[in-house]
């Protein structure tokens, strides 16, 4: 498929087919994940895949927004490893996890799949319905599965700006 018909065509997917995802197309998205770039290579990604109806029951607790996909995946990253500046201090793990989840999210719709970024949660909720520990930081939920027959793209999101609002050349003029 040609990338920039890929990215046009995406859409948030937000009603799904009860239909399981094959674990094939489950490996190629976190492969997409992993070999996502972040700063300096510290991979610092933490990805928990959540396939289990005790998992997805969880996940309910977390966002009112799961879906009810028949998958998820809680997109994170490790405050431990994740890169640093040196001089600034600027933290670049959500960063990264974020490079890592547009990766995944556009590997899922290569493979027909949808999904959308949520990021609506209280990571402290997360942290303490999956146990996780406290150098791991959520930063995406991301509910996958099938797009069902009559799901749409919110009308906006077809709605763009022109280039010249938000590309410049140089320099700003007339923002």
């Amino acid at each position: 498929m040609d990338f920039l018909k890929l990215a046009k065509e995406r859409y948030s997917v937000r009603k799904f087919e009860d239909r399981e995802v094959e674990t094939d197309k489950i490996e190629l998205v976190l492969e997409a994940g992993r070999v996502a770039p972040t700063a300096a290579n510290y991979q610092p990604q933490r990805i928990l895949v959540l396939n289990t109806d005790e998992s997805l029951g969880k996940l309910k607790k977390c966002t009112l927004f799961h879906f009810n996909a028949p998958l998820a995946m809680i997109i994170c990253f490790d405050r431990n490893i994740s890169w640093k500046h040196p001089k600034t201090k600027k933290e670049m793990g959500e960063v990264d996890a974020s490079i890592v989840t547009t990766h995944m999210m556009l590997a899922l719709s290569y493979l027909g799949l949808g999904s959308t970024w949520i990021a609506a949660f209280e990571a402290d909720v997360v942290k303490s319905i999956f146990g996780l520990p406290e150098n791991i930081e959520p930063v995406a939920i991301l509910p996958i599965g099938y797009p069902s027959p009559d799901s749409m793209p919110n009308p906006m999101h077809y709605q763009r700006l022109e280039p010249s609002k938000t590309i410049f050349y140089n320099r700003f003029e007339n923002i």
